[in-house]
């Protein structure tokens, strides 16, 4: 092979490689590889295109930014780019760029300005008038996303510009990022639901900007900053980028407090010591220091070169990487039943911090990196926040008592049959009476949407399990037995008690579709426990359902129907069952089956909005009953929304895919049989 055969080869490797990256960080969310590598790669390519310019091509990662957008968005043009930044990594780099910069500008110096480089999400506002009118992601740097319902909900967002000289349209550009003060919270209520972790807070403010229904983005709590002025209509910008930041601050933007002015190299390594020291105590994840001329006159002549402009580099920190021994491999379950992989650690200091213990994510994740006990593994701390097994090192050495690590078939903890399907890399433990979660399921199956057993909450759930009354869902209908027992506790009046036990009776009454969704099944939520139970209408039909039947239920895929298939066939499970039965429980669907020839069968509907003649439970309850569906979020598959009152961000989400909306008058007619004309949204 020639060396020119040989680079093309080398080249081609790079592109399939950082493309596969690209594509797992950008589209899916899910980082594939770890910054420092992915840089490393980059410039490999880098510096082969520049030897070799023939070997440039035009999918290369060298020639665009980021990645295509999502489908699920409508596409943003961009119209002025939203262009990458180059890297350096030390003070020959950091020198490096400058000398050519001044070169090309024909200057001796120029005022820069350092700030830092947020791990975040970047963004681009635009404003008429002072109003928000759009938010687009950076996508690929000339296309991005439409995600203006959802940038609404980040309280740092300004809606409107206030103040003076605010230009007819401006574009403000910067970065959203998930607070590392929440992160850990967040993560730890995905591990409870037995939900994949997020590896670190900017794939986790990517995931969170980019949902669908902009009620979930509203429940994390996202923030922003904003630094730069994208473009301006109308009006003439500051001479520098200093003054553009703090015309930005005075129309009521978000500016990272943080900013340095440098007119020397050393003063802008100075700056890069000062955010490295504060870099522990920040809220939000940092990565570097982001160095601009100050000037935007001398930003304009010094223009771009490919893909980054000359006026600005980046001074990337080195990533937050060490090297231990894997001591022992330990499964913890969790309060769903989801059995989580850690890792024991010899003790080793990463970024300042001890770290003893990490996450090995999955099944999937030990199997496909294979670790091992014993080996020589590269660990991080993914955000700075959680720790986290990166690799098996290059040079690990494994001796002849090495093997691999097989993960339990059966829960640690009950020691039941374990859950593990090959479409779903998280094996549960899905016996109902598992101690590891048997509080939460108890406090779920009282819960208001469940039995709506009143005053059985958090703390009383606790209380029964740990004080040995309550270990099964079956004892609390015998909890009478126990009255004067709890007479004794703090807070248990005569009355409180005797209201406990008067809610346990009357949930006897409850629907089999409460019963279903209070049983905790993964994957079976309100909606789906009320389709199980109108398809099967009795527990026993349930239990001989095969996996085929269950599938075939609208809304359930495969890995909830082998999940209820595999509840329903325990044993303990089963005794659960009897023992509900026994006790009185409703195990009977008696509602009437829904119209085969009423027009909103089969249709999904968005209710959104305050309804004057319904709640929005009941409106979804009439069109279930007649045959229909219901959604959270509107979507392309959406029949029609119905908005009362108020509707917000899911209208104008009806309005940009073309569904059609209905009032409450039309929507009452339609129950009554008359289908709407299909006026588009």
């Amino acid at each position: 092979m020639t060396v020119s055969q040989s680079a093309a080869h080398r080249a081609g490797q790079l592109r399939t490689l950082l493309n596969r990256a690209n594509h797992a960080y950008h589209v899916l969310n899910s980082p594939a590889m770890p910054d420092a590598e992915y840089d490393d790669l980059f410039r490999e390519l880098q510096q082969l295109e520049a030897k070799h310019p023939d070997l440039r091509t035009p999918d290369s990662p060298t020639a665009r930014v980021g990645a295509p957008p999502s489908s699920e968005f409508e596409e943003v043009v961009h119209p002025v780019p939203m262009l990458s930044l180059s890297n350096v990594f030390d003070e020959e780099g950091l020198r490096n760029w400058h000398r050519r910069a001044m070169e090309y500008a024909e200057a001796e110096s120029a005022e820069m300005v350092c700030e830092l480089k947020i791990d975040g999400l970047a963004i681009a506002l635009t404003y008429q008038d002072g109003l928000l009118t759009r938010a687009a992601t950076r996508g690929d740097g000339q296309r991005g996303e439409d995600v203006t319902a959802n940038v609404r909900t980040i309280r740092s967002a300004p809606l409107r510009l206030n103040g003076k000289n605010v230009p007819p349209v401006v574009e403000l550009r910067g970065e959203v990022f998930f607070p590392l003060s929440a992160f850990d919270a967040y993560n730890r209520e995905r591990e409870d639901a037995g939900l994949p972790l997020y590896v670190n807070p900017r794939n986790s403010a990517s995931g969170s900007l980019r949902q669908l229904d902009s009620s979930e983005t509203a429940k994390r709590p996202l923030d922003m900053f904003l630094y730069s002025i994208g473009y301006a209509e109308g009006a003439d910008l500051p001479p520098t980028h200093l003054e553009a930041l703090d015309l930005i601050k005075a129309w009521g933007g978000k500016v990272n407090p943080w900013t340095r002015l440098a007119t020397s190299v050393d003063d802008v390594l100075d700056a890069v010591q000062d955010a490295s020291d504060a870099r522990g105590g920040l809220d939000y994840g940092i990565d570097g220091v982001v160095i601009k001329i100050n000037g935007l006159a001398l930003q304009r002549r010094l223009g771009y070169v490919g893909r980054d402009p000359r006026w600005a580099t980046a001074f990337k920190f080195p990533a937050e990487q060490a090297r231990t021994v894997l001591t022992a491999i330990h499964i913890n379950v969790g309060r769903t039943g989801a059995l989580t992989p850690w890792a024991e650690l010899e003790p080793v200091v990463v970024g300042g911090v001890t770290v003893r213990r990490a996450t090995l994510h999955n099944r999937d994740e030990i199997e496909r990196k294979d670790f091992r006990v014993g080996d020589s593994v590269i660990i991080q701390r993914a955000g700075d926040v959680i720790p986290q097994v990166v690799e098996v090192a290059e040079d690990n050495l494994r001796g002849p008592d090495s093997t691999p690590y097989i993960f339990p078939d059966r829960c640690p903890v009950c020691h039941e049959p374990a859950l593990a399907l090959e479409d779903d890399a998280v094996v549960r433990c899905v016996n109902a009476e598992c101690p590891a979660q048997f509080e939460r399921l108890l406090e779920h199956f009282a819960s208001r949407g469940a039995m709506d057993i009143e005053g059985l909450g958090e703390r009383l759930a606790q209380d029964l399990s740990r004080g040995g009354i309550v270990s099964s869902l079956g004892d609390l209908y015998s909890l009478a037995a126990h009255s004067r027992q709890l007479l004794d506790w703090d807070g248990m009046g005569e009355k409180k008690v005797a209201n406990l036990l008067a809610a346990i009776e009357r949930s006897k009454e409850q629907s089999l579709t409460r019963l279903l969704f209070g049983l905790g099944i993964y994957g079976v939520g309100s909606e789906g426990a009320e389709w199980l139970a109108r398809r099967f209408r009795t527990v026993d039909g349930l239990t001989d359902a095969t996996v085929e039947e269950l599938e075939a239920v609208d809304g359930v895929g495969p890995v909830t129907a082998a999940a209820v298939h595999k509840w329903f066939h325990l044993d303990s499970n089963r005794q659960l069952i009897a023992g509900l039965k026994d006790a009185g429980l409703s195990m009977v669907d008696d509602s009437p089956a829904p119209p085969a020839d009423h027009a909103m069968r089969g249709l999904t509907l968005v209710v959104t909005g305050k309804l004057q003649t319904l709640s929005r439970p009941e409106a979804e309850s009439r069109i279930k009953a007649l045959g229909g569906k219901t959604s959270s979020s509107v979507s392309r598959k959406t029949a029609y929304l119905v908005a009362g009152e108020e509707p917000g961000s899911k209208l104008e989400r009806a309005h940009s895919l073309g569904v059609p909306v209905i009032d409450e008058e039309t929507f009452l007619r339609f129950i009554d049989g008359a289908e709407p004309e299909a006026v588009p949204g």
